[in-house]
């Protein structure tokens, strides 16, 4: 089918409703009716002459037909959208999104951007923080910063740092934790990483306790409590320097693991533009020459 037969409109109804799973939300995004969106998507798979959703009592699922379209439609409107932002009130700048774990955004990212502003004043860099979860095509990203073992499904993977993690905890809670086998005392603040605490004590050779602290979904939340003096954190000491310098947190032992690294990721179908090229070759700069210090 010629793709000029296709509404332009159908197809963002579309487009929203497979993100959101809701016609409702994709209204609410489109700024029309749930019912014009249903219409609207009725009408596009009327012309497809396929079904792209299934239509369930509690809300929306996609068909393998909808699943098929969904990641060219998001693709291409992220595109639409990013080109047209670049001629916003008459000049011209290019767009580069990124997304970047929260713990390397503030820990290490942040304190050097001024650095690639300086360099780059025609690049209009836009970050979006997570927590390690995301989708670099359905997000709209250029670069996804993330931790793990670089290997990702479809991903080109360029290795920045190696994070290992140690225990931190606050100045009062040092007092106690004269060897690792006092940390049987100390409530031990979790991750969803269900093995990092069990390799640490296997590392530092000695029993694991029963584990009973807290539970977070990112290294700075589990800093922050344990700058607090609600327990012991395993973070990534190398992302908290500046507390550790400042005495907020200690690191009451040298023991640590590794359990991966930071990486600069990219859809290896996405051709790199030349904005990206340019915070590439920035950023591997400046891991570099930390390295060298």
């Amino acid at each position: 089918m010629e793709i000029s037969q296709l509404p332009l409109n159908a197809l963002r109804a579309f487009e929203g409703s497979a993100r959101h799973l809701s016609f409702t939300r994709a209204g609410l995004e489109l700024r029309v009716t749930q019912t014009a969106i249903s219409h609207q998507v009725k009408s596009l798979e009327d012309a497809l002459g396929v079904t792209l959703f299934k239509r369930l009592p509690r809300g929306l699922s996609l068909t393998d037909e909808g699943n098929a379209l969904l990641p060219v439609l998001t693709d291409a409107f992220h595109r639409m959208s990013t080109t047209l932002s670049q001629f916003e009130e008459g000049n011209f700048s290019e767009i580069l999104t990124v997304g970047v774990v929260g713990t390397f955004a503030i820990g290490w990212l942040l304190p050097r951007l001024s650095g690639f502003k300086r360099a780059n004043p025609d690049i209009d860099l836009r970050l979006k923080t997570n927590n390690n979860r995301s989708d670099i095509l359905l997000d709209g990203l250029d670069f996804f910063i993330r931790f793990g073992d670089g290997a990702w499904h479809g991903t080109e993977a360029t290795h920045l740092i190696d994070a290992p993690l140690s225990p931190v905890c606050s100045p009062a809670f040092c007092d106690f934790l004269a060897k690792p086998a006092d940390l049987a005392k100390a409530e031990l603040l979790r991750s969803y990483r269900i093995d990092e605490w069990p390799r640490w004590f296997a590392a530092a050779e000695v029993n694991m306790p029963k584990l009973r602290g807290w539970m977070f979904d990112s290294s700075l939340t589990l800093m922050e409590a344990a700058a607090r003096g609600v327990g012991v954190a395993l973070v990534p000491v190398s992302m908290f320097t500046h507390e550790v310098a400042t005495g907020r947190i200690i690191q009451p032992f040298e023991i640590s693991i590794n359990t991966g690294a930071y990486w600069l990721t990219r859809l290896k179908s996405r051709a790199e533009t030349a904005s990206m090229g340019e915070f590439r070759h920035w950023l591997i700069g400046q891991v570099g020459s930390q390295q060298l210090l």
